[in-house]
């Protein structure tokens, strides 16, 4: 074995063959000759993947070890972590796709030779690249010598996807395998902050304002920035320095090769400003909540602070004046915010002020699950830096995309339907925001509303959007509660016709049976696990849809790489998961709550992929129908025997599940009467919806006086 051999954990094996760690854990108790440890610990040892790789080939459980997968391996199993390795490879890839001549030269010679002569190709392309004071500092020769034979095989990655997937694919492993060690910008947030601090359009197409210049203060993973479209020049700063070398390399690789002025600094940016006398046309920022500790007693007199010094509890408004502070005039600054920072009494006087000379332009509440802390609704100021010249705003946009959610969808993390959202915003602020705006701009109650600045300028300077819009008419006015009865009504009838014909006596069934992993092993029916992956659909079914006997709601990343996102624990996929996509007949299970259901998949559905946390049956259709499997797999006692408990929750193992023996046309009678349960099941949960869609929109109608008394 190799002195620098790469290692790699138990479940590092699991994920190169394709199993489970349980079946690794057999398989070293069973073969004498399986690898033996080299380091890690007892309860975690660690093998050398090399020997690894050879014991697998040589028992047939790999024909081959993808390529991406023995990079992943080599990278985080480099003796300086993960990170260093992950610094060094975006380092070499640079290289690989600005100057792949020399690239090829130095990888002509041996690794100790390499080790030697990279750094100074490195400098190079690095100082081309970054500048002076730049986030990625040159690594040394020594530091260089272990990550030698992964720099060859991300080289090789390079040439098979391209260097900026390559990088996009390691960097979002990374974010997935340590989602606690980074604050994360989803994309559709990324994007819609970055649209929101586009200019104007007629000064876009007037060439007013050719130059885009934008800087992020606090850049984290880059997702910001790479959000931004057709930039000249991006700024960057963040207190970590590894994640700021990693987010130069990122962003200078998605650069690919432009033109564009790259600087990234290391730093703390409210103590140490590291672009003291920058101006630029925009500023995007998603800055750390409630930092007591943000400098506020050594900062009291930072010429930063034009609209007011923040109290110690209120980092977010000092946020907010970095931003403006660096802004040219009429330049637009875009900033996350918790939704506290709308109301906090200590904040008002701040609020006031950033009212009274123009710079706050819009509040926008986005629905709950947006971005981390994922439980609260934040909001997005959109503020403009005043002009000598120009008299202040007027008015302050408020927005709330609640409503842009569907009614009965799912809410939370990744189950948000940015392109819903991100309409209801920029359809408001667009028209706001045109250049020598004299109209009035339209009010949707409940959505969005231009408020004058006056109404504002109270004890309080609350600005939640959702206090100074006027609610949207209850449940659509008079006339669709009168739509939604007459659905109910219907709706019921169908129920009635629908309600199951009362039950026979019978004598307990004494039938052979056999269990789902038994009809899988018989090539019965084919047995998967969902990935979350999305592929080329949408649509994603999700554990919540099974549940609640929805359509499929949810929808994962199709790119190469999390930009910025995180990883949701329901149904999202690693980059490289492959999609598993649903036909119909299928038989899909929830693998988590112990409790009975199973939906079989109709024309509707067909087509979605298979989330996380969901077991997909698909039986061969010449032995097993769908509707009786399905209806055999909701039995109470079978769920119970089937089930297994870690902590407080269960876990179903849809291979002990069991389902009688019986010839194909004995399982369609009992098909028929599982499929006509599952329709009068299916009618009931609409009358529920409709039901209480009905008396809500009563009690909000009469309150409101929409709906009269009588």
């Amino acid at each position: 074995m190799p002195e620098n051999s790469t290692e790699v954990t138990a479940a590092g094996i699991a994920r190169l063959a394709g199993v489970g760690r349980a079946a690794v854990s057999n398989w070293r108790r069973r073969h004498a000759d399986f690898p033996k440890p080299v380091g890690g610990t007892e309860a975690s040892p660690s093998f050398a993947l090399p020997e690894v790789e050879r014991w697998l080939r040589d028992q047939g459980k790999l024909a081959e070890v993808p390529l991406r997968e023995r990079v992943w391996q080599q990278l985080t199993g480099h003796p300086g972590g993960a990170v260093t390795a992950l610094v060094h490879a975006g380092c070499a890839l640079l290289l690989v796709r600005d100057r792949p001549t020399a690239w090829l030269e130095i990888t002509a010679v041996s690794d100790a030779r390499m080790a030697g002569v990279l750094p100074g190709a490195l400098d190079q392309v690095l100082a081309d690249r970054f500048g002076e004071g730049r986030a990625v500092p040159t690594p040394t020769e020594r530091e260089l010598l272990p990550s030698v034979p992964l720099l060859r095989a991300v080289a090789e990655l390079a040439a098979e996807s391209g260097a900026r997937q390559a990088f996009d694919f390691l960097f979002g492993r990374q974010l997935d395998a340590n989602p606690r060690q980074y604050t994360l910008t989803p994309p559709g947030l990324a994007e819609l902050m970055a649209d929101l601090a586009e200019p104007p359009r007629s000064a876009r197409q007037s060439g007013k304002h050719p130059s885009r210049t934008v800087l992020d203060p606090a850049a984290g993973t880059g997702a910001l920035l790479r959000a931004v479209g057709r930039p000249t020049a991006l700024y960057a700063q963040e207190t970590d320095p590894d994640l700021a070398a990693l987010t130069a390399l990122r962003l200078a690789l998605h650069a690919g090769g432009s033109g564009e002025a790259l600087a990234v600094r290391t730093g703390d940016t409210l103590r140490a400003d590291a672009f003291p006398r920058l101006t630029v046309d925009a500023v995007l920022c998603h800055p750390p909540f409630n930092e007591r500790n943000w400098g506020h007693d050594e900062l009291a007199y930072d010429p930063r602070w034009e609209y007011g010094f923040p109290a110690r509890t209120e980092s977010e408004l000092a946020w907010v004046q970095h931003a403006l502070a660096h802004l040219r005039e009429g330049g637009t600054a875009v900033v996350l915010m918790p939704p506290a920072a709308a109301s906090r009494r200590s904040g008002r006087r701040i609020r006031a002020d950033l009212l009274r000379r123009g710079a706050l332009r819009a509040v926008i509440a986005l629905p709950a699950g947006a971005a981390p802390p994922y439980g609260i609704p934040l909001h997005i100021w959109v503020l403009r830096k005043p002009g000598s010249e120009q008299p202040p705003a007027p008015e302050l946009l408020v927005v709330d995309t609640a409503e842009s959610e569907p009614a009965g969808a799912p809410t939370g993390r990744d189950r948000l339907d940015w392109p819903a959202v991100r309409a209801a915003v920029l359809d408001a602020w667009t028209p706001f925001d045109a250049p020598g705006r004299r109209e009035p701009v339209e009010e949707h109650p409940g959505t969005s509303r231009a408020v004058p600045v006056i109404e504002l300028l109270d004890d309080d300077v609350d600005l939640a959007p959702a206090r100074h819009l006027p609610p949207r008419a209850a449940g659509g006015g008079a006339a669709e509660l009168v739509r939604v009865r007459q659905r109910l009504d219907d709706t019921l009838k169908l129920t009635s016709r629908l309600t199951p014909p009362p039950a026979v006596p019978g004598e307990p069934a004494r039938r052979p049976f056999t269990t789902v992993g038994e009809l899988a092993r018989a090539g019965a029916l084919h047995l998967r696990t969902g990935t979350g992956a999305s592929g080329g659909t949408a649509r994603v079914l999700t554990e919540h849809d099974v549940l609640a006997g929805t359509a499929p709601s949810g929808a994962a990343a199709t790119g190469t790489a999390p930009s910025g996102a995180a990883a949701g624990p329901a149904h999202t996929a690693s980059p490289d998961a492959e999609p598993l996509l649903l036909e119909e007949g299928d038989v899909v299970v929830p693998v988590l709550g112990g409790g009975s259901m199973a939906r079989v998949v109709d024309q509707a559905t067909a087509g979605a992929a298979l989330g996380r946390n969901l077991q997909l049956l698909r039986p061969d259709p010449a032995a097993l129908d769908p509707w009786f499997l399905a209806g055999f797999l909701r039995a109470t006692a079978n769920n119970r025997q089937a089930s297994s408990y870690a902590s407080t929750a269960a876990r179903l193992d849809a291979r002990r599940l069991q389902v009688p023996r019986l010839p194909l046309d004995e399982q369609q009678r009992y098909g028929e009467r599982f499929s006509a349960l599952a329709a009068f099941e299916d009618a009931l949960r609409t009358a529920g919806r409709l039901g209480g869609q009905l008396v809500q929109g009563m009690y909000d109608g009469l309150t409101e006086g929409t709906v009269a008394p009588e």
